[in-house]
């Protein structure tokens, strides 16, 4: 399934990012508003676990919200939260053999076909995978089809007043959406100024 390798290939990149984290820049701002990198990656690490507990139930159970919810790093941040984006990448591999299978996605209380699930979170990794490498000074060159694919994804992503909830992962769409550069034209969609850098949030610039 196409879709399902775009978001093993988007989780491999993001990697790079992970790769190069310190336990001292956890407290460092990212474009997540009111997160800093522990919380984004606690964040990142609950929804890749609720994400593969989801996808391995099927079309049998019924996954709970708390699956879903932010875990702790614990002693090695790094491998933790690579831990969970591998485990979710094997989930979708597994699930891959089945494609007919639906998926319980309790934030929305109702199923999902598998591929759909797989394009909600390929956006998410993404995304996500940028504000850790922006926040690390670390520039992420994703292939022209995941970007492609991305902005596909967020152009569906509803805008609303709910993205300014506490704990919502993507902001509301910036004004100026009309760029051409897909990518730059994707985070801003989902709230993101493809200028942020973590000097410019903390003052230092």
């Amino acid at each position: 399934m196409e879709i399902i390798d775009r978001h093993r290939r988007a989780t491999a990149a993001a990697r790079i990012a992970l790769a190069r984290l310190r336990p001292v820049d956890l407290g460092l701002p990212t474009p997540c508003a009111g997160w800093d990198l522990r919380d984004l990656l606690e964040h990142m690490t609950g929804q890749d676990h609720g994400f593969a507990a989801a996808v391995r139930a099927g079309s049998t159970a019924d996954v709970d919200a708390g699956a879903f919810a932010a875990l702790p790093l614990g002693p090695d941040p790094a491998r933790t939260s690579a831990a969970a984006a591998d485990d979710l990448v094997a989930a979708f591999a597994e699930a891959a053999a089945d494609p007919g299978r639906s998926v319980w996605l309790p934030e929305f209380g109702r199923r999902f076909p598998l591929e759909q699930v797989a394009g909600f979170h390929l956006i998410d990794t993404l995304v996500h995978g940028w504000d850790v490498a922006v926040t690390l000074g670390i520039a992420l060159d994703y292939d022209d089809d995941l970007v492609a694919a991305g902005l596909e994804q967020a152009e569906r992503v509803p805008d609303g007043e709910f993205r300014e909830q506490p704990g919502s992962p993507f902001a509301r769409a910036l004004a100026d959406t009309g760029g051409s550069d897909p990518w730059e034209r994707t985070l801003a969609l989902l709230g993101r100024d493809p200028t942020w850098s973590p000097y410019r949030a903390s003052g230092a610039l």
